[in-house]
């Protein structure tokens, strides 16, 4: 095997577009699924059971199916049971924003637990109405005992986002794909591809470490 990675380098600036397609994505994705994983966690803490049981419900089905599934079933069967066409750019924003949605609700409702009681006794005392409490006073505590598994979320959706090639959109490993598929340089395109991600990825997973060892530290205090 004669393998020449120097063929990789007149692609880099459509390898770096792919790259910016997933990256868009996969914010978008992490800030839309995340506020909304918020909102679920409420809703399961809730003491209505009407509430609790179709949320529990669509948390476990999401984190309990793969996302290849998910993303098949919005890209194919959505358009059919609705009887709406749907693009491929809008069927990957809907299934990873819901994917995402059900990993941080459980991210959140842990972080909700671990506040104390004396919290919302003050929000009472104070005479703070529902929505002045979780917007003020829950939410941002919530928020920054979240930051270490959010980031985790972040990256792990950043690696899963390479399935979204599965459904036609041009991002880095539907990209990467076809060069090696018109260039016959599959070990030179792939590996350049997997590269790519990892030196995303491991800097991301090392501030996770970093953030995390730093929120330790502060709480023990």
């Amino acid at each position: 095997m004669n393998l020449n990675f120097s063929v990789v380098f007149p692609y880099w600036l459509v390898l770096l577009k792919g790259l910016g397609l997933t990256l868009s994505f996969t914010m978008t994705c992490a800030i839309l699924g995340s506020l909304a994983g918020f909102v679920l966690s409420l809703l399961r803490m809730s003491p209505a059971r009407w509430l609790k049981a179709p949320t529990t419900l669509y948390v476990e089905f999401f984190r309990g199916t793969p996302l290849l599934i998910q993303l098949f079933w919005v890209f194919f069967c959505f358009p059919v049971v609705f009887r709406l066409p749907i693009p491929p750019y809008a069927s990957v924003l809907i299934s990873l924003t819901l994917y995402m949605a059900a990993i941080t609700s459980e991210t959140f409702r842990g972080a909700l637990k671990s506040i104390a009681g004396e919290q919302h006794d003050a929000c009472t005392a104070l005479n703070l109405t529902p929505h002045a409490k979780i917007l003020y006073v829950i939410f941002p505590q919530a928020l920054l005992r979240s930051i270490p598994p959010l980031l985790s979320n972040v990256v792990s959706l950043f690696k899963e986002s390479a399935l979204i090639s599965s459904v036609g959109v041009a991002d880095l490993m539907f990209v990467g794909q076809n060069i090696s598929n018109s260039t016959a340089r599959p070990v030179e395109f792939l590996t350049s591809v997997a590269i790519i991600y990892f030196l995303v990825a491991f800097p991301l997973t090392r501030l996770v470490g970093v953030v995390e060892s730093r929120m330790l530290r502060r709480y023990a205090c």
